[in-house]
Order: structure tokens, then C-alpha cells, then sequence
């Protein structure tokens, strides 16, 4: 057995052979060299994630408990709200910010099934795959260029009687218009779910205040898959200013039960055994009273571990993206008669996910021609997600009914899932990675 004190040293000891591990075999240490994989997106981790994570592991809690704690405190207060809520995917925090807008306690602005929501169709499909299987409609509004967000013009075309709410995405980083959403969103009653699951730490300012994108809305959403902004491998967040939304996030998060104690607690509201709830029996154990039919969405402490070091180092992750993202913008601007190059949304200042280039139908080149090419070029590329989710054949069965609608034409929206590539710009990307990529796509363009 090994010679420890007690556990505090033991844990001390194995932790600082875990950074030693880290810097003899996981830390980079080579150079980038033209040629070399340039992957759209990727981890950015130290020594610091592998000993939280292995803190979590000897704790051998396993499911939420005092990191995920740490990690909604800490996140709530750098975005500047009141709740945060640990999820296990940013699909499942999409899923859950959608079905707290369906609770009866919300009275005539719940979302019953057949009631519409307002969105886009060019994006990620778990921003919409919620209201379909809820069996409300989503009603597809176009995008706009270079901007890449909904054409804010058509929403007026859009709503009807049934419209609840509006659920939209910042695409890559860039804010849509929210000022313009806003206020769409609060002349008619409307609920607004900002998806800033590709856009977290982006900022907007409104008549002079600026906030992060996610807390504009009655409900922000955001992801923490090992490529997005910051990560815990699987993982994500739900948060709201609304203490209301907050509770009905806790029940539906947490099988739909009506009791808010945390995973290990009992009898946080001394009354778990004289409630009256339902057709229950009087005195009925409150911590088995569902008063919804929820999910289990909960994340691990591991995965919370890591986030906490991930959130200290995010503001350096943020800087680095946008020294990024405009490195490679002025790089290609001699070749912008055949690109497409995208632009921040006015009032924002974007957190970039990835950069955004579309292939001019009049440069003689098609998009998969460039996008072919980079590849062979070890540049990984990616497409803006769906391009059209009604084109999928997850809508084949659905298609031509009144599951959906369509608010005017998506003629955008086409055009861009016929001319429209990314590449990364992720903050472990160097300069020499910057200007191989956009020595590469220039070329492309040029042949």
C-alpha cells in the first residue's frame, strides 16, 4: 500500500502524477506544419481538466452533486443571470427550454400541440426537433446574407393566431437581430428561446446595454459537445432570469417531480410528508409527487468537473476566437469577388464559432469543388448543418402536411445549403493553421 497521510495527501499525490501524465503525453509540443490536419473544431484542455476530472472520479458521487453545483453558480453569475441549470447535451437543454414553455402553470401563454413556433430551417435540427415532437408547428421563416440569421422582414408574415413563442439560433457566433426579435417577441406576447449553444460568449447591445447572447430571451440554451465554445466532452445548460421557468426547468429536468431537492437531499422544504398533491393520499412522500411528465437530464459531477476549469479559462478562449476569425477575414478579402465573406450582426460582437464563406454562383465554382479540395488539403470543412431541414428525409413523412409551415419562400435558405461551407477558427488554432487555411481556400478559388 502507499505510504499516505490521510486522504487529502493521497488525492494531492495522485493528482500531481495526473499532470505529469498530461505534460509527458497529452500536452502538444510540435510545431504546425503546412499540411497537417487543420480540424474545424477541437478541445483546449490542460493538466487543470484531467486533475478536476480525476477529483470528481475519487469522489465517486458519479451523478449531479458539488461540482455541477459550483458550475452553475459560477456560469450564472459570468453570464449575468439569476438561474443555471447542468444538462446533459445542448440538444437536451433545446428539448427542455421548449417543454417548460408547454406547463399548465403557465395559464393562456402555455404552448399546447398545434400551437406555432417561429424559426428557421437552416440550422441544427434539435433547435426544432422539440416542437415537432411535442406536436406543436414550426413555422420556417428565410435567412438574410452575409449575416447568416433569419431575415427579421418576413416575421410579420409568420405569425397567426396560434403563434407562442419564437425559438431561434445565432448562427456560428453571430447574433440574429435581436433587438429587432425582441421587440417582435414582446409586442405580440411571445415566448423567445435564444439556442446560443454555437454562440456563447457573443454580445449584444440594445438602446445602450450590453449582455451575452442567451440572456436577452426568456430562456438561453447552451453546449458543451467537445467542439463548441468550451467543453465537458457531453454536457449543457438552461438558463433564465424567470423564477417560474426556473422552477418548471428543475421539475422537467429532474423526471417532472414537484420536489426541488438536489441528488443526496431530503426534506429541503420541510413538508415531504403533509402535502396534499393530485388524487394522492394525504402526507404522500413529496419527493416522489411528479407534477409534470419530465425527463432525466442531469449531468455527471465528471463532466461538471471539467466545465469548472473550462469556465476560468473561457475568456481567453473567447479573445482567441476572434483574433481568429478576423485574421482569416482580412486574409481573404482579396479573393471576396468569388466568396461570399460573412459579416457581424450590427450591435454585436460576436464569440465565433466558425467562419462562414459561400461560393458566388457567378466564380465558376461549385461549393463542393472548394470544399473537395481543402479536404484533400487535410482542412476539415463543414456545411451549415441542415442547409434545409424540410429537404431531410426525417420530413419525408411529414412532408406537405400541416405538421410544418412555411411563412413566404426559403430561397435563401436553399442558397445556402447549395453554396455555403466553414472552417474553424477554435482557439487552439495558431496563426501558421490561419494562414495555411487561407492560403488553401484562396487557391481553391483560383483554379
Amino acid at each position: 500500500m502507499a505510504d499516505w497521510k490521510d486522504e487529502v495527501e493521497a488525492r494531492a499525490q495522485i493528482k500531481a502524477l495526473v499532470a505529469d501524465y498530461y505534460h509527458d503525453f497529452k500536452e502538444k509540443k510540435e510545431g504546425f506544419v503546412p499540411g497537417d490536419r487543420v480540424s474545424y473544431a477541437s478541445r483546449v484542455f490542460d493538466e487543470k481538466e484531467m486533475q478536476a476530472l480525476t477529483d470528481a472520479m475519487l469522489d465517486f458521487w458519479l451523478t449531479t452533486g458539488r461540482f455541477s453545483g459550483e458550475f452553475e453558480q459560477g456560469f450564472a453569475k459570468w453570464i449575468g443571470v439569476k438561474y443555471a441549470h447542468l444538462v446533459n447535451s445542448g440538444s437536451s437543454a433545446n428539448l427542455l427550454a421548449f417543454m417548460v414553455l408547454t406547463a399548465p402553470e403557465l395559464g393562456e401563454r402555455q404552448i399546447k400541440r398545434g400551437d406555432e413556433v417561429i424559426t428557421v430551417a437552416c440550422g441544427f435540427p434539435t433547435t426544432i426537433a422539440p416542437i415537432l415532437q411535442y406536436g406543436a408547428v414550426p413555422v420556417f421563416v428565410d435567412m438574410a446574407v452575409p449575416q447568416y440569421n433569419i431575415d427579421v422582414g418576413k416575421l410579420t408574415e409568420a405569425l397567426s393566431k396560434k403563434t407562442k413563442a419564437v425559438m431561434l439560433a445565432h448562427t456560428l457566433g453571430n447574433p440574429f437581430d435581436l433587438a429587432a426579435v425582441r421587440e417582435f417577441c414582446e409586442k405580440h406576447n411571445l415566448w423567445l428561446i435564444e439556442d446560443n449553444c454555437d454562440a456563447l460568449g457573443s454580445e449584444y447591445t440594445i438602446n445602450g446595454e450590453t449582455k451575452y447572447t442567451g440572456t436577452w430571451g426568456d430562456i438561453g440554451t447552451s453546449s458543451f459537445y467537445p467542439p463548441h465554445h468550451m467543453t465537458m466532452g457531453e454536457g449543457g445548460c438552461v438558463y433564465t432570469d424567470n423564477p417560474l421557468l426556473h422552477r418548471l426547468i428543475l421539475s422537467y429536468r429532474d423526471w417532472g417531480r414537484d420536489c426541488i431537492c438536489g441528488s443526496g437531499q431530503d426534506n429541503l422544504c420541510g413538508h415531504r410528508f403533509d402535502g396534499q398533491f393530485g388524487g394522492l393520499p394525504g402526507g404522500y412522500d413529496h419527493k416522489y409527487v411528479y407534477s409534470h411528465l419530465g425527463y432525466n437530464l442531469k449531468v455527471t459531477d465528471m463532466q461538471a468537473a471539467i466545465g469548472c476549469e473550462q469556465l476560468k479559462k473561457f475568456p481567453s478562449f473567447i479573445r482567441r476566437r476572434r483574433e481568429n476569425w478576423e485574421r482569416l477575414h482580412r486574409a481573404l478579402l482579396p479573393v471576396q469577388d468569388r466568396l461570399l465573406l460573412p459579416q457581424p450582426a450590427e450591435n454585436s460582437v460576436p464569440s465565433w464559432f466558425g467562419f462562414l464563406v459561400t461560393v458566388k454562383p457567378g466564380s465558376g465554382l461549385s461549393r463542393n469543388e472548394v470544399t473537395r479540395f481543402l479536404e484533400g488539403h487535410n482542412i476539415q470543412t463543414r456545411l451549415l448543418f441542415s442547409g434545409n431541414i424540410i429537404k431531410h428525409p426525417c420530413f419525408d413523412q411529414i412532408r406537405g402536411t400541416d405538421a410544418y409551415r412555411v411563412a413566404g419562400t426559403l430561397e435563401v435558405t436553399d442558397f445556402i445549403m447549395g453554396n455555403t461551407f466553414w472552417v474553424g477558427v477554435y482557439p487552439g488554432m495558431t496563426d501558421a493553421m490561419i494562414d495555411y487555411m487561407a492560403e488553401m481556400i484562396m487557391e481553391a478559388v483560383k483554379l
